[in-house]
């Protein structure tokens, strides 16, 4: 059964992951550590050319001295297994979305998908989510961030940077922060409860007989293995015998 998880304010929960391994990559990296906000779907992510404990501690900033720090102010740090996707929802799609993106970027030079990383990382947080109503961008600065195409094209947003309107426009989006926050996150436990109604409907056990077309997953054969990360999902059809 599909359970879902929800935060209550900005940036109270994350959900984090590795992601890879990639073709090497500039500076030798090879996996990616992704971390998901539960509450604004903001995503951050670091290049890694090792998983050891040290890089990721460091990347979550989850020294002693943090954890002193979180004792202190009555911070509770909750480490999870090595892999457990059905606890993991949030990094697992924050990965889908990231490694979706690189994909569409790298086509057929694969080892350059370091360079494409920030790229990414900026769409995921200027592009609306569908539970929310709200970009990442927007719901942790109360505004919307100026593209580098309205920059081009010369926006009402950015050709008049310093009218005389905006601070007080960015005031009141300030005043507001908590309503729209609060009505996001209303979306957003109604948008989970709808999928897991869905999920929970549909979930049925699935035989395949003689004949049946299926797709095998491409991770089981060395095809695609040079291609590491950014390989296809699947591949086939192939016929049932």
């Amino acid at each position: 059964m599909l359970s879902s998880l929800t935060s209550p304010w900005p940036f109270a929960q994350w959900g984090v992951d590795l992601l890879g391994p990639f073709i090497k990559g500039k500076g030798g990296c090879t996996h990616l550590v992704v971390a998901v906000d539960y509450f604004t779907k903001w995503i951050e992510a670091k290049l890694l050319s090792t998983t050891t404990e040290r890089k990721i501690e460091e990347f979550l900033f989850n020294s002693i001295l943090c954890r002193s720090f979180c004792n202190d102010y009555g911070n509770e740090l909750s480490l999870m297994s090595v892999y457990t996707p059905q606890s993991l929802g949030q990094a697992e799609s924050a990965n889908k979305i990231v490694l979706r993106g690189l994909k569409t970027r790298v086509l057929t030079t694969h080892s350059n998908w370091v360079d494409k990383l920030n790229k990414v990382l900026w769409s995921c947080r200027t592009t609306p989510n569908s539970t929310t109503g709200e970009t990442p961008f927007s719901l942790a600065y109360r505004t919307e961030a100026i593209l580098l195409v309205e920059v081009s094209l010369s926006t009402s947003q950015s050709a008049r940077p310093d009218h005389p309107d905006n601070e007080q426009l960015l005031k009141e989006n300030l005043d507001l922060v908590e309503e729209v926050r609060e009505i996001s996150r209303i979306k957003n436990m109604v948008y989970q409860g709808r999928v897991a109604r869905f999920y929970n409907k549909r979930v049925r056990a699935r035989q395949f007989q003689v004949g049946d077309l299926v797709l095998r997953k491409a991770g089981l054969t060395n095809a695609y293995l040079h291609m590491g990360k950014l390989a296809p999902n699947w591949e086939g059809p192939y016929m049932v015998t």
